[in-house]
Formats: C-alpha cells, structure tokens, sequence
C-alpha cells in the first residue's frame, strides 16, 4: 500500500529524468493530473496524457530536455509530507532560487504555482519545489 503518492509521482519524475527517459506513466489521480498541468504551464515538461484504462487510469508525462540534452527539472522534491503538512499564506510564500523556480500549492482554488498563488492572492499547502 502506497502511503504518499504525490512523493511516488515524484520520485518516478526524479528517477525518468535521471536517465533521460522520454516519458514516465504513473497511476492518475486529480491531483496528479494538477501537479503535471502545473509542470507544463511553467515549461518544466513537454506535456502529459490523461489514458482511461478499465481498473484505473494511467497518466503519461512526456519530459523536457534542452537541445544539447541537459535537464530542465534539476530538482523536484516534496516539501509538505503526510506526517508533517507545511503550508503558506498567500504573502508568505518564499521564492525558489530567487525566482528560477517554483512551488506547487494545492489551494481552494486548485492546483497552482507560487506565482499563480501570489497573483490570486490565496495561500495553501506547498506540495513540492521544482527548479
């Protein structure tokens, strides 16, 4: 039984990318599906795909590597874990490498980045840090 399946999303991104794998699949969820829509808007993957399937659904995400093959996603770790939940107001959001980066919120108005957050000015848990 998987108890953090936002860190497994993770960890398959982390583990794909690492050995310039084109793409990774992974079990769906909605917010997995908002976690990936997120890492496409801020240009951190090629895309994704949701696939139906009968027991479940799949989600693929094609990675992002730059002409010469370097890595866009340096780093992709989980700040709010299960047993130790971090979140932010929407002026306390501190920045990523002074703004190279992002964090993933999960706010009431969905899944966001920082800047997105900052913008529409609501706060939420930090699911993770990608720069």
């Amino acid at each position: 039984m998987m108890t953090d399946p936002i860190a497994d999303m993770l960890t398959r991104i982390r583990n794909a990318n690492r050995t310039a794998k084109a793409s990774v699949s992974m079990p769906a969820s909605k917010m997995k599906v908002g976690i990936a829509a997120v890492l496409k808007d801020e240009g951190f993957i090629e895309g994704y795909a949701v696939e139906q399937g009968k027991p479940a659904s799949t989600l693929k995400i094609d990675l992002k590597y730059g002409p010469d093959g370097e890595h866009v996603i340096r780093t992709i770790d989980r700040v709010s874990k299960p047993g130790r939940r971090v979140y932010s107001g929407a002026s306390d959001i501190p920045k990523v490498l002074g703004g190279l980066g992002i964090f993933i919120l999960s706010t009431p108005k969905g899944v966001v980045s920082d800047r997105t957050a900052h913008a529409d000015n609501v706060g939420g848990e930090i699911l993770c840090k990608v720069f």
